[in-house]
Formats: structure tokens, sequence, C-alpha cells
């Protein structure tokens, strides 16, 4: 599916990953409502959207509008019968999208973490540490909200190394910060392979050579702290675990230790009965599981799909199903 936006063409598809594990975990039915958090090239949309038509509901949350308009095409050539609900912002506003778009409950969540290939695809975009581009790396670049130059040119060293170290797990991230702060003093880093250089002339040579780009794990830190994606996921799924109807299923798909780690603490937090002293005669808590998680380990790719889509290798996925509790809000 390509779509145009001025003289930028780009190709708005992209491999989904467990695809299959997702079918069979969130078990889309007739005429239910689903909701693709995670939206991109819709294509666990597009399958879900077979399983619910005509009567399903398909909402798909994206902050780039290129993806929702590749998604409209995409179902109106491949599901020509299905609902399909665009709605544009961050699924960290889920709460407010949909409440303004009036949806009663959803039966199916989906949250595929990570960028999407399209938007690696588009240089200007500033994912790349291939293309050469402006340091931006918003998912939404239509917000006045601080670009990945604003960082790299203006954090503290201290900063820049915590960042590095924590969103990245960057072994050099002192040298690599350290040698961004040098840099930066005689002019700003402003392009993505200004930044690659800087890297590589922090990393010794004989670590260049192991472990893929040198620049893959800054990018990724930077791409984080940019979008605070953290704080975006906790608080996206909450609102989804609000929303879900009895019996909803959530699920999960992500790409490192850091993301995992939230979604397994928010699934056990919330499938957790009394949190009472054991010493309590009576609980005074008042708290009850709202979720149950069906998965104690994460899912992960088959070795197939690995061989095929490279991004997989990765991918970790929990999935917890709501229970039939009055509880609304978490």
């Amino acid at each position: 599916m390509k779509v145009e936006d001025g003289n930028l063409k780009v190709e708005y598809r992209h491999q989904p990953v467990m695809l299959a594990e997702v079918l069979r975990e969130l078990d889309p039915k007739p005429g239910e409502v689903v909701c693709d958090c995670t939206l991109g090239g819709a294509g666990h949309t597009v399958e879900m959207a077979k399983l619910i038509a005509p009567d399903g509901l398909s909402i798909g949350i994206d902050q780039d509008a290129m993806a929702h308009q590749a998604a409209a095409a995409r179902l109106k050539q491949e599901v020509p019968n299905a609902e399909f609900l665009p709605l544009k912002g961050n699924f960290g506003d889920l709460d407010e999208l949909l409440v303004s778009a009036e949806v009663p409950g959803v039966d199916c969540f989906l949250f595929d973490i990570g960028v999407s290939s399209p938007q690696l695809d588009i240089p200007e975009r500033g994912f790349s540490y291939h293309e050469d581009a402006p340091l931006d790396m918003r998912m939404d670049p239509g917000k006045q909200t601080p670009t990945a130059q604003e960082v790299v040119n203006t954090y503290t060293e201290a900063d820049l190394t915590r960042i590095l170290r924590v969103f990245g797990d960057e072994t050099f991230a002192p040298r690599i910060a350290h040698r961004i702060v040098e840099v930066r003093k005689t002019a700003p880093i402003k392009t993505t392979l200004q930044l690659v250089e800087v890297i590589k002339a922090s990393i010794p040579a004989a670590a260049r050579r192991h472990g893929g780009h040198p620049a893959r794990k800054t990018f990724q830190a930077l791409r984080i702290e940019v979008n605070h994606e953290l704080d975006v996921l906790e608080r996206g799924l909450r609102s989804a675990i609000a929303w879900a109807n009895p019996g909803g299923r959530i699920c999960v798909i992500a790409y490192h230790s850091l993301e995992d780690r939230i979604v397994k603490h928010v699934f056990s937090e919330l499938s957790q009965g009394c949190i009472c002293p054991p010493d309590l005669p009576v609980c005074v808590c008042g708290h009850v599981p709202i979720v149950d998680v069906k998965t104690k380990k994460p899912l992960t790719a088959t070795s197939e799909e690995i061989t095929q889509n490279p991004r997989a290798r990765s991918a970790l996925m929990r999935v917890a199903v709501k229970r039939n509790t009055e509880n609304e809000r978490i």
C-alpha cells in the first residue's frame, strides 16, 4: 500500500509480528470490538477485521496520519465489509480517545510496541541510523515537543549517560555521552549521520565489529526518551484494562526488557487479590483481582518466523484476560 505525502512515497505495509499467536490469544469473534493501539501498517488489524466482520468494529490508533490512510485503503480492499474507526493520537491517551469516539467497551486490545518499518523507511523522521536526516525521532512530528536533536545538544553529560545506559543498555554510555558533549562545544549535532560518526568514534574498534550496528542502542535510547515511551506504555496499558469488557483480552508485544518488565508488573499487580498483611484476621484492603494472566512467561516467535522476519527475534508477548468485576477504574 503506497501512501503519497507531497513528494514522499512510502510503502506503508509491514509484516505483522507473531500474527498466528496474536489471533490465537486474542481470539476475535464475529461482532466484537477490537482495538489495535499501534496500527502501523495494519497487518494485525486486517486479519482481526476478517474475523469480526461484518458486525464487528476495528479501532486503529496511531499518531501518524499516513498509517490511517494506508489502513483504511487496505481494509477497503481486503475486508470491504469491515467497519473501521481510525483514532489519531497516542495510546497513552487511550482514555480520551475512546471517550471522544463514544466507544462503550472493547473485547480485544493489541499493543505492538516499537517503531513500525514505514517510520524507519522515511529518512526525514530521523529514526534510522542508515540514512542522513535531521535528528527528530518524534512519533508525532506535528507535536511541538523536544526532538532528539534537542536532547543530544542540551542534556548534561550525566543525563545522556543515564538514558543511554537505562534505555539502551549501552555498555559504552559514558564514553558516548562524553564525546557528544565535547563535539557539540564546537557545533551542534544536527543530523543522524553526524551522531552516528560521534558514536563510532566513542566505541573501540574491536567492539564495533560485534553486536550489530554501533548506533543501534543509542538511537533506541533517544527514541524512548523523546517519546516518553515507558510512561506512555504503562498509562495506555492500565487504560486498556479499564476499558476491556468482562472476558476481554489484552495482548502486548514488547521488544526489550524495559517494556516487558512494565507489562509484567502491571499484569501481576492487577491480577492480585488481597494484599493485606497475613496476620490480619480479615481483609481491609479491598483489593480484588481485575485480570487473569494467561502468560506466566512471555511467548516468543517461532524459529521459522524469525528466519522470515528478523524483527520478531526480540519479540516478547504477554496476554491477560479481564475478569468479570465491577471495578472499572485502575
